[in-house]
């Protein structure tokens, strides 16, 4: 089976990001990288994905940079995929998704899990995009500059 051409080359931002982390799996472990899931078993209970589909995609998180593996901190043979810098500055995007979804894909009532503030116990506010004067901006009021 051909391998799929990256985007590396793409003066698009949106397709470089959807080449790292825009498969199912991908954002998944992330999410649960982002709830403190660390371990290769630990991840594929979690997900309930194959062996090989989960290597496949925790190998290239990590040659993305996404994640890093390190030893486990129990002291045990095992490693731990932890979120480096670069992965942690996605927790807006998966904040994005998670309340598109709350919005979109349940329910008036329906049960889901809620993202709250540890500090006040209370949900996230909703994120929006922001002009540099708070004024919020919709697709109407931007465009993108592309590439010439």
């Amino acid at each position: 089976m051909p391998r799929r051409k990256t985007m590396n080359d793409e003066p698009c931002p949106v397709a470089r990001g959807v080449d790292v982390v825009g498969d199912r799996w991908s954002l998944l472990i992330v999410r649960d990288a982002f709830d403190g899931i660390r371990r290769f078993g630990d991840l594929q209970r979690s997900l309930g994905v194959a062996r090989n589909i989960l290597s496949d995609r925790l190998r290239k998180l990590v040659d993305a940079g996404v994640l890093e593996t390190q030893a486990a901190s129990d002291g045990t043979a095992y490693q731990e995929y932890v979120l480096t810098a670069k992965g942690e500055s996605l927790f807006p995007v998966v904040v994005a998704l998670r309340q598109w979804g709350e919005r979109h894909l349940f329910e008036r009532g329906e049960r889901h899990s809620v993202l709250v503030d540890k500090r006040t116990h209370k949900p996230v506010p909703f994120m929006a995009p922001a002009a540099k004067d708070g004024t919020p901006l919709g697709p109407a009021a931007t465009e993108v500059k592309k590439v010439t």
